[in-house]
């Protein structure tokens, strides 16, 4: 992630009030840019389409097909996200970057042959969608999968703003060819979203490629198990499935969901409150990009240098009350930016809502569920601290209470009955922002004996 850190921190040098707005919008851009701006452009296709266009069972058959897909391609990248991004991190640092782009396509190659297999068999339990409409669910289901990989990348690139056009873009089209072609049913709908889909993949996959050459092909060196750490596979799985373990269990709770599109079934009451409360993360992730990798990466790698290079005690020591000020620092300001957006929709929930013309009977849950998602943000900044002092363990157990504390909770607050909806996946986040900070605090406190004296342990 330094390669974005590098050019934030350059854009912050000008110290003007449009630089700071700059840094800001691509920080927020690049971190939740791809998924919220598809939250975004469904919407809109709902908004625009139903009773106009296309049938509004049809516009909800298609919004839930897209739903089961981020889900799905989530959690399977997501079993080589973390993994990928320390080889792709250790190979920078060691100056092989040949290595990256083979690397690359071995991991495209077997996700692609995941996702192939995985979507292969839960579209040959919906005997209701035509063969043509399977073949486009497919493709974009494998095409998302990729996608988030590649993304990876972005990170490491330094052309944000043609990044940032592409994102539009590709979004753009599936809005306007939604509004423009006639209407195929669900098989026009799902060819869209598959183009749209392809356009910013490929786009994604020639910026990368144009920026780190490679010496061969394929390669599967992210494999070797004397170079990785497998604890990653997992940190990365179990995140992802705590994230959408709440959803799973509106959706296969007979009391909160209904059958749409065979085994493809949705929760009337959950779904939308939900989604439309991952709209408010933006302000949050901006934050965290920008404090993140900006001035805690900068004195993560000076204590680390001084730890490499032999810098004396006091040297190191100054570096590591530097990086745990700056930690704090980072995580206050999460919580302010995001505490005055939260408070913000707070007030003006409901007029949104109609403004959307949304029921109010959803409001409660609106509430409940923008209170955990601004906790998910600092979760989010918990693990990548985490990650960055090379506490694997520690997160290995973080996403693990994630995982499972999300899904009890949530199942016990549906049998509780609908007032307590919602309350599950909050109550996971607060518990998981709690147990992570007194982690990161106990990290902090024993860090050089750790750095020094339990690297091959740890």
């Amino acid at each position: 992630m330094a390669g974005i850190g590098f050019e934030l921190r350059k854009i912050l040098k000008r110290d003007t009030l449009s630089s700071i707005i700059e840094a800001y919008g691509i920080a927020g851009i690049i971190s939740s840019g791809p998924w919220v701006l598809s939250i975004l452009a469904l919407l809109v296709i709902g908004i625009i389409s139903i009773g106009v266009i296309y049938p509004s069972y049809l516009i909800i058959q298609f919004l839930i097909s897209v739903t089961y897909m981020m889900a799905g391609s989530l959690i399977l990248s997501g079993t080589v996200q973390i993994l990928f991004t320390r080889f792709v991190a250790d190979s920078l640092f060691l100056k092989e970057d040949k290595r990256i782009i083979p690397n690359l396509f071995g991991v495209m190659l077997l996700l692609s042959l995941a996702a192939g297999i995985v979507g292969f068999g839960v579209l040959s339990l919906c005997d209701s969608i035509e063969p043509l409409t399977k073949i486009c669910m497919l493709g974009s289901f494998v095409l998302l999968t990729n996608q988030w990989i590649v993304i990876i990348f972005l990170s490491g690139m330094k052309e944000y703003y043609r990044i940032v056009l592409t994102i539009f873009a590709g979004y753009g089209i599936m809005v306007l060819l939604a509004w423009l072609l006639p209407p195929f049913a669900l098989l026009g709908l799902e060819a869209i979203f598959f183009l749209s889909q392809a356009i910013l993949t490929f786009a994604f996959l020639f910026q990368v490629v144009r920026r780190f050459p490679g010496d061969r092909f394929v390669a599967f060196d992210f494999l070797d198990r004397k170079v990785v750490f497998f604890s990653l596979v997992f940190c990365g799985l179990f995140y992802n499935m705590g994230v959408w373990a709440d959803k799973f269990v509106f959706w296969y709770r007979t009391e909160t969901s209904y059958a749409q599109l065979d085994v493809l079934r949705a929760s009337y009451i959950y779904d939308l409150p939900i989604f439309l409360a991952y709209l408010s993360v933006v302000p949050g992730m901006a934050v965290f990009i920008m404090r993140m990798e900006t001035d805690f990466t900068e004195n993560c790698l000076k204590f680390y240098d001084a730890v490499r290079t032999g810098g004396s005690l006091n040297t190191i020591s100054l570096f590591k009350d530097q990086m745990v000020l700056s930690c704090r620092k980072c995580f206050y300001k999460i919580f302010k930016i995001q505490g005055i957006t939260l408070a913000l929709l707070l007030v003006f929930a409901e007029d949104i809502l109609k403004f959307l013309h949304i029921d109010l009977v959803y409001i409660n849950l609106v509430y409940v569920d923008l209170v955990g998602v601004s906790l998910q943000v600092l979760v989010m900044s918990i693990l990548n601290v985490m990650y960055y002092l090379d506490k694997r363990y520690s997160a290995l157990i973080l996403t693990s209470i994630m995982v499972v504390t999300n899904l009890v909770f949530s199942y016990i607050t549906v049998d509780l009955g609908p007032v307590y909806y919602g309350y599950g996946f909050t109550l996971s986040m607060l518990l998981c922002t709690v147990i992570g900070l007194i982690q990161v605090d106990s990290q902090f406190r024993d860090l050089e004996y750790q750095t020094f004296m339990l690297q091959k342990t740890n």
